[in-house]
C-alpha cells in the first residue's frame, strides 16, 4: 500500500499540469462518492456538496462565492467524470504540444469562471431558464476543458486527429461541432452545463484571437494564482546576529537597510516566473540555438531551483 501510494505521488509530482489536473479531479471525485455511500449508509444527504457546486441563485451564490472554483473540480457520476477526464488528457496533451504548462493551468481556470459566469447569468436572464434558478447547480470540469479544446483548436486550425468511424478530420471542425451540439440542448435537462459549455468555448476562442496578437490572457491568474500561493508558502524566518562593533547605535544588524520586504521577493520572484516563461516560448517555437547566452542561463540556473 505504501508502494502504491509512493507511486501515486511520484507520478504526480513528475506529470504534466494535466496530469496533475486529473489526478486532483479523480481524488476529489473518490472523496465524495465515499461521503456519500457514508451519509446514504445513515438514511441522510450529504449537505456538503450545495457548498462545492455553484449555485445559479444570486443570493446563494452571494453567499458561496468560492464555488465558482470548487465546482470545476467536482463530480458526482462515473461517466461525467470518465468523459471529462478524457478529453483533459487528449485535448490537455495536444495543447502542451505548442503551449506552456502554465498557459494550460490559467486557460482551465479561466475557462471553468468564464463558464460558470456564463451558467449564472443565463438563469438569471432568460425566463425559461429563470424558473429553475432557485433550484440548479452546476458542477464539473466541462466549461475548462471546453477552454482548452477551443483554444488549441483556433490556434493550430489544420491540425487534425483521427477518431473511430469517422477517420481523420480537423481539430477545429470536432471543436465547431461540440459547439453546435451545446447550442442545440440549451433547454434540454442540462441547460446549465451546456451553457457553461458555451462560456468556456467562447474563452478559448478568445485566448486564441489574443495569443495570435502576441498576448496571453494567463497571464493574470496565474500571476494571481502565485501571489496566493507564495503567501501561503512563505514563512517567517527567524534570524540571529552576531553582535559586534559593526551593529549600528540603534541596534540593527549590519546591512539590514538592505533586506527584501515580503512584497518586493514577491514582485521578484513573480518577475523571474514570466521571464522564463518567455524564455520557454521561445525555445518551444524556435528552438535551443535561438536563445542568447543571458537566456540559456537563466534557463538552467531555473532548471537547478
Amino acid at each position: 500500500m505504501t508502494g502504491f501510494i509512493s507511486n501515486i505521488n511520484r507520478r504526480f509530482n513528475t506529470g504534466s499540469i494535466a496530469v496533475k489536473y486529473i489526478y486532483i479531479n479523480v481524488g476529489v471525485f473518490i472523496l465524495i462518492r465515499l461521503l456519500i455511500i457514508i451519509f446514504r449508509l445513515f438514511m441522510k444527504e450529504a449537505p456538503y456538496l450545495m457548498y462545492l457546486e455553484m449555485p445559479s441563485s444570486p443570493e446563494l451564490f452571494m453567499q458561496r462565492p468560492w464555488t465558482i472554483i470548487t465546482y470545476m473540480f467536482v463530480h458526482i457520476d462515473f461517466l461525467h467524470i470518465l468523459f471529462n477526464m478524457l478529453w483533459l488528457y487528449w485535448f490537455g496533451n495536444i495543447f502542451l504540444q505548442f503551449f506552456t504548462g502554465r498557459q494550460l493551468g490559467g486557460l482551465y481556470l479561466l475557462g471553468g469562471i468564464t463558464g460558470g459566469a456564463f451558467f449564472l447569468l443565463a438563469y438569471n436572464t432568460f425566463p425559461y431558464l429563470k424558473q429553475l434558478s432557485s433550484m440548479s447547480f452546476l458542477a464539473g470540469a466541462s466549461a475548462s476543458v471546453m477552454a482548452i479544446v477551443f483554444a488549441v483548436s483556433f490556434c493550430r486550425k489544420d491540425y487534425a486527429i483521427n477518431l473511430l468511424l469517422i477517420g481523420r478530420i480537423k481539430l477545429i471542425y470536432l471543436a465547431v461541432g461540440v459547439l453546435l451540439i451545446d447550442i442545440l440542448a440549451i433547454t434540454s435537462e442540462n441547460s446549465g452545463g451546456h451553457i457553461a459549455h458555451i462560456g468556456g468555448a467562447l474563452l478559448g476562442i478568445l485566448f486564441a484571437v489574443q495569443y495570435q496578437k502576441q498576448k496571453d490572457i494567463t497571464g493574470f491568474i496565474n500571476r494571481l494564482v502565485d501571489l496566493i500561493v507564495n503567501f501561503f508558502a512563505h514563512k517567517p524566518v527567524f534570524k540571529t546576529y552576531r553582535t559586534d562593533k559593526n551593529f549600528s547605535q540603534s541596534g540593527n544588524p549590519p546591512n539590514s537597510r538592505h533586506s527584501e520586504t515580503d512584497d518586493a521577493y514577491l514582485r521578484r520572484k513573480n518577475a523571474e516566473n514570466r521571464k522564463i516563461d518567455e524564455i520557454l516560448d521561445k525555445l518551444k517555437h524556435s528552438g535551443y540555438e535561438s536563445l542568447s547566452a543571458d537566456e540559456k542561463k537563466k534557463l538552467f540556473d531555473a532548471s537547478r531551483n
